[in-house]
């Protein structure tokens, strides 16, 4: 197949656009969610608001896309984590992916926010689109970590009750497609491992934890070896 070759004109247009993502995330991080006006960005590149229009129609669509492009940088993290770790060891694969969770949060604590925390005011989110996508995307991948560990569950009497309608429609067409054989309890199983995992990282990130633990990393990884031995596994040495 022959390379596609952008000409120089595209080549500025796609190096724009990626500076002004960049440029809301840095006023995300200086200023919180209200920060993010893409007159704001004008300023900050030295455009006018009217070029930046040119690229992302509204606030809400250039929101939209970095929220896509969070989510999906930070599902090729990790599953590169996960991936790492034989299949065979489906519990140090969860305590990995939960520790590339809390790597790429303390790392990039902005994004977090943006997908995890602070709602950005007044945005609206489109339905469907590719923020979506990655959002679902991102589930599918816990719910196969906890499609791997199900068979050590499936006789447990506290995951009994649940039922498909329990969940988001659409979270629930892609789990059923995608793990055919997992019941709605092995979903209700991801979200809770999510929990566990999402509950100290925003401690951590929005600066309530760090003055009860000197040493956070050792304490979510203590959490994470709790949840894998309620699994049944044992969990990882080192």
């Amino acid at each position: 197949m022959a390379e596609v070759v952008m000409s120089r004109r595209e080549r500025l247009r796609v190096e724009t656009a990626q500076e002004i993502k960049a440029t809301a995330l840095r006023l995300l991080a200086q200023g919180g969610p209200d920060a993010i006006a893409l007159r704001a960005i004008a300023r900050e590149m030295g455009m006018t608001a009217g070029a930046v229009y040119g690229y992302y129609a509204t606030r809400d669509e250039l929101i939209s896309t970095l929220i896509a492009d969070v989510y999906t940088a930070v599902v090729d993290r990790l599953e590169a984590a996960r991936d790492a770790v034989s299949a065979d060891d489906p519990g140090a694969r969860i305590v990995a992916w939960g520790e590339a969770v809390r790597e790429w949060a303390v790392e990039r604590p902005a994004e977090f926010r943006l997908i995890y925390g602070d709602p950005v005011p007044g945005y609206r989110p489109p339905p469907g689109g590719p923020a979506v996508e990655a959002e679902l995307r991102a589930c599918t991948g816990l719910v196969g970590l906890a499609a791997a560990v199900w068979p050590r569950r499936s006789d447990r009497a506290e995951d009994s009750g649940f039922e498909w309608t329990d969940f988001a429609p659409e979270l629930v067409a892609h789990v059923r497609s995608d793990f055919p054989d997992l019941p709605p309890a092995g979903l209700a199983l991801a979200l809770r491992m999510w929990g566990r995992m999402h509950g100290l990282v925003a401690l951590e990130v929005y600066g309530h934890l760090r003055p009860q633990s000197a040493d956070p990393a050792k304490l979510f990884r203590a959490e994470m070896h709790d949840v894998i031995r309620e699994l049944g596994f044992r969990p990882p040495v080192g």
